[in-house]
């Protein structure tokens, strides 16, 4: 394993894989506040240049964190399948790029063969790549999943409507729902972060919107995106509900930040498939986001990049419907403007294809970060276009409770309608029943939830 090289005549020599990762990666914030980013293009171009001499086995060998001291790494670890891993070991990560890449190269052949990688690995090719290669790789990935109904498949975009509310007022959030369903958005989920964390709330939303989704016969999942032992407790109570939700990190020290183990994960994971109300065999949902491992000062001097990746092999281990990246919600501290944030977004949605998750994206920023929402309707499109399972459907864009912008329910139409995109098959029947579609685009019904009432 070498870990130099010579650049017009500078020798650039790095102490460690994780060194080489960190450097390779593109201009994020959050690197730069770590303090491991690239000190400046140059110094990136030579990390680039070491990594893509690297074997798949080094970056194997030189985990993020050490697996006796971390449970992400030992899961990430114990997945591999080790045929495939045996096969592969020796390529250079220049060469499984332009595999990768390769028109010959199909998309169940990069899925099967990402079976036998690590997080890490996955992580380093993508930081070879640019943002085109990165769409090119992800738009090869056709990965499904089945909760009430099935996600990803050919042409599919799906949207989760977030009906979320300051005080998690029940008719705020009826309406709320109504709304979005009259635009067509919800065949991903009908999925409320809540304002307030107890059972008592979450057992209510569940209710509420088990309701909506029986009463109108609509062929979605439904969540409260409450703690994941809050929802274990709801369930407890004889409550039901689809999906069962919970944030996920990078490392083991972030994810107790977070409340879960693998214990814990597990334990749910058990539950929702034996007493929740999902028909498939899919009943968990993550949320991941760039940056949350620095935030709880659990990154273990490494780039966001490799600590998201290693969220996706944590994620595949429970066999989820739902994985997205909230790229823009930990703010400009760990992504800066919109040339970070399509970059982030671009890396995220094709790790977690690679990884083989269904994997969506909430296109969302802060008020204080350089982007608009001219950004995220750009970003969206590239996205759409790259594969992307899902975005969030927001009144307006705008959330209410958790003050941040995101995607609206016409971003989600207008999207459809321009890449010739369709909602889940099920779903785009009942909105043609109520008139909500009309021969693949909004009709008649469409942004008028008193059809509902």
């Amino acid at each position: 394993m070498y870990l130099q090289t010579i650049l017009l005549g500078r020798t650039y020599q790095f102490q460690t894989v994780k060194e080489v990762l960190a450097k390779a990666s593109e201009v994020k914030s959050g690197d730069s506040l770590a303090g491991i980013a690239a000190g400046d293009k140059l110094e990136r171009v030579a990390a680039k240049t070491v990594l893509a001499e690297l074997l798949v086995s080094d970056i194997r060998n030189h985990p993020a964190v050490p697996y006796e001291e971390d449970f992400v790494t030992r899961i990430i670890q114990d997945d591999v399948d080790e045929k495939i891993y045996e096969k592969i070991k020796n390529w250079t990560i220049a060469e499984l790029r332009e595999w990768m890449l390769s028109s010959e190269t199909t998309g169940e052949q990069i899925l099967e063969v990402c079976r036998g990688l690590t997080s890490e690995v996955i992580a380093a090719v993508m930081k070879l790549m640019g943002n085109l290669d990165l769409m090119m790789v992800s738009s090869r990935l056709h990965i499904t999943a089945t909760c009430n109904t099935t996600i990803g498949g050919k042409d599919i975009f799906a949207s989760r409507l977030q009906p979320n509310h300051p005080i998690d007022d029940i008719k705020g959030v009826a309406a709320s729902t109504l709304e979005g369903l009259s635009y067509g958005i919800g065949d991903a989920v009908l999925g409320l972060n809540p304002a307030v964390d107890t059972v008592d709330s979450t057992v209510a939303i569940w209710k509420l919107l088990g309701d909506i989704r029986d009463r109108y016969e609509i062929p979605t999942q439904t969540c409260v995106l409450s703690h994941i032992t809050t929802q274990m407790k709801a369930l407890q109570t004889g409550a039901k509900a689809d999906l069962c939700f919970q944030s996920l990190a990078g490392s083991q020290k972030a994810c107790e930040a977070f409340g879960i183990s693998p214990d814990i994960l597990g334990e749910a994971y058990d539950m929702f498939l034996r007493d929740g109300s999902a028909k498939g065999k899919n009943v968990m949902y993550f949320e991941t986001g760039q940056g949350s491992e620095l935030s709880s000062g659990a990154n273990f001097n490494t780039d966001q990049g490799v600590m998201e990746c290693r969220c996706y092999g944590l994620a595949r281990h429970y066999h989820p419907f739902l994985v997205n990246t909230v790229v823009g919600f930990m703010g400009p501290e760990y992504v800066y403007d919109t040339k970070q944030l399509i970059r982030a977004a671009l890396e995220d949605v094709c790790g977690g294809h690679l990884h083989g998750l269904p994997m969506g994206c909430d296109v969302c920023y802060t008020n204080h970060m350089l982007t608009d929402q001219n950004d995220v309707e750009s970003l969206a499109t590239l996205l759409a276009a790259t594969g992307c399972h899902y975005v969030m459907g927001l009144p307006q864009g705008d959330d209410v409770m958790l003050m941040y912008q995101s995607t609206g329910f016409h971003d989600v139409a207008a999207l459809r309608e321009l890449l010739h995109k369709h909602p889940i098959p099920e779903f785009e029947k009942w909105l043609e029943k109520w008139q909500i579609y009309e021969n693949g685009k909004l009709g008649r019904n469409a942004g008028n939830p008193e059809i509902f009432l």
